[in-house]
C-alpha cells in the first residue's frame, strides 16, 4: 500500500504539451509567510482529451499583462541566475533544447494535486491533479500544507 499525499495549489501558469495539443502542465505555487507566491513544482501526465479540456479551462485566466502576475520578473533573463523559476534553464533543458516557456494565469483557481515527495518545499517526482478546488482561495493555499518531519533519535527507534 502506498501513502498518498495530496496538496491544495495556486495555478499560477501552464506550459503547451510537447505535442501542440492543449496543456503540458501547470505551474503550481503556495504562498508562503510572507504573502509571495513560491514556485513549487508542476502537475503533469494528462490525457489527450484532458490537455485540450483544460486549456479551454484556462483560457479565460491568461495575463497579457504581466505586471500584474506575482512572477513578473521571471520572464526577464536575469532572474533566471539560479535555476529555480520556471522556464530556467537547467541540467535538463540545456543539452536537449526542450522549450520550458510558459503562458502565465491570474493566480486565481486553486487545484488539489496528489504527490509523492516534497523537498525544500517543492514537489519531487510526478506530481498529478486531482481536481479543482473553487471552494478554496488561493490565499488559503500556503506552505504550511507540506508535512514538517519531526526527527526521531535512533535509540527511540531501537
Amino acid at each position: 500500500l502506498k501513502h498518498v499525499r495530496t496538496i491544495d495549489c495556486v495555478v499560477a501558469g501552464y506550459r503547451i504539451h510537447k505535442s501542440g495539443d492543449g496543456v503540458g502542465s501547470l505551474v503550481l505555487g503556495l504562498y508562503n509567510d510572507d504573502g509571495n507566491l513560491n514556485h513549487v513544482g508542476v502537475a503533469a501526465s494528462f490525457t489527450a482529451k484532458k490537455r485540450v479540456e483544460l486549456l479551454d479551462e484556462v483560457a479565460p485566466y491568461v495575463l497579457d499583462d504581466l505586471s500584474d502576475h506575482p512572477w513578473a520578473s521571471w520572464m526577464e533573463a536575469e532572474a533566471h541566475v539560479d535555476g529555480s523559476m520556471p522556464g530556467a534553464p537547467n541540467r535538463w533543458s540545456g543539452a536537449n533544447g526542450r522549450d520550458h516557456s510558459w503562458i502565465p494565469l491570474r493566480p486565481e483557481r486553486v487545484v488539489e494535486v496528489k504527490y509523492v515527495l516534497s523537498t525544500n518545499g517543492r514537489f519531487r517526482g510526478t506530481t498529478r491533479m486531482l481536481r479543482w478546488r473553487p471552494d478554496r482561495d488561493p490565499e488559503s493555499a500556503t506552505v504550511d500544507q507540506f508535512p514538517t518531519l519531526t526527527p526521531v533519535d535512533i535509540r527511540d527507534v531501537l
